[in-house]
């Protein structure tokens, strides 16, 4: 299998890049997703400092984007504009840093039909691709999987905006795929089938970018992150299907606590390498 790299899904300090780094050292990252989610924390300078310090210890960076800002606004306006503000800034962050990707949401119906609703976020996606390349700020960005059964954003979505756009790529969260399967992924095969999919999209030496935690769901809709061990989402057969391909893979953890971060690294980890050993042998 490629390289595989794991890491939190918020920088462990927002005191300086130094303590940050050296947190993540400390837990045996070698990745971290910087978190907008809620809010802009950092600035440029922080931004540039903690991309050199991670480049020069071999942790990869990625950006998760403010959550308002989505792309496929029904309508344009003031919250269009404003989401294309946050991922303009998103991705002026990431290209201070170094970062691999900007992640962002896709959107939602909005009463369309599926179809319509991809329609307009490639549209709008094309018109902010356009805006970042004339500042210089064109970084791939990652639109991820979501948990909501009947909304926009399944692997399927994402895979085929990931398609037409190019410069886009899919982010799979596993969580919100076995949360809306109504607990499907439980071998390795749906994530082998999703990792395909994925792949075929994807450039060539581009890492697959993963998020993953145990879940809780109810009416195949996620309603929150468990501590890992309380649902039933296990990385053990993840680690198995990722070790069946090539490519390089980022995992990103949304667990809600360390020691849940640490099991699952250990138990990914564990299985990838025993799969690839087992497959090379």
């Amino acid at each position: 299998m490629g390289e595989l790299r794991f890491g939190p899904a918020r920088v462990p300090s927002q005191e300086s890049p130094e303590a940050a780094v050296e947190l993540l050292l400390e837990r045996g990252y070698t990745a971290c997703e910087i978190d907008f989610e809620s809010r802009f924390w950092m600035d440029y300078d922080f931004a540039a400092r903690l991309g050199e310090l991670a480049r020069e210890h071999g942790i990869a960076l990625s950006i998760h984007a403010p959550i308002a800002g989505f792309m496929g606004h029904a309508e344009r306006g003031k919250k269009l504009n404003m989401a294309v503000g946050m991922l303009d800034h998103s991705a002026g962050i990431a290209k201070a840093a170094g970062a691999e990707l900007v992640v962002f949401h896709p959107g939602f119906l909005l009463g369309r039909t599926r179809e319509e609703a991809i329609d307009s976020v490639c549209e709008q996606l094309g018109e902010l691709r356009e805006r970042l390349e004339k500042k210089d700020r064109a970084v791939p960005f990652g639109i991820e999987v979501m948990g909501r059964v009947r909304e926009l954003g399944t692997a399927e979505d994402v895979v085929e905006i990931s398609r037409r756009c190019g410069w886009v790529r899919p982010v799979l969260d596993f969580a919100h795929m076995h949360a809306t399967s109504d607990g499907a992924f439980t071998s390795a095969e749906p994530f082998v089938e999703v990792l395909e999919a994925a792949d075929d999209v994807l450039d060539p030496g581009a890492p697959f970018h993963i998020h993953f935690s145990d879940i809780a769901y109810a009416n195949r809709n996620e309603t929150k992150h468990l501590p890992y061990g309380e649902g039933t989402l296990r990385a053990e057969p993840l680690g198995e299907a990722l070790a069946r391909f090539e490519r390089p893979a980022t995992v990103i953890t949304e667990s809600p606590d360390e020691a849940s971060n640490q099991a699952i690294r250990a138990a990914l980890f564990a299985t990838a390498g025993e799969s690839s050993a087992q497959r090379a042998s």
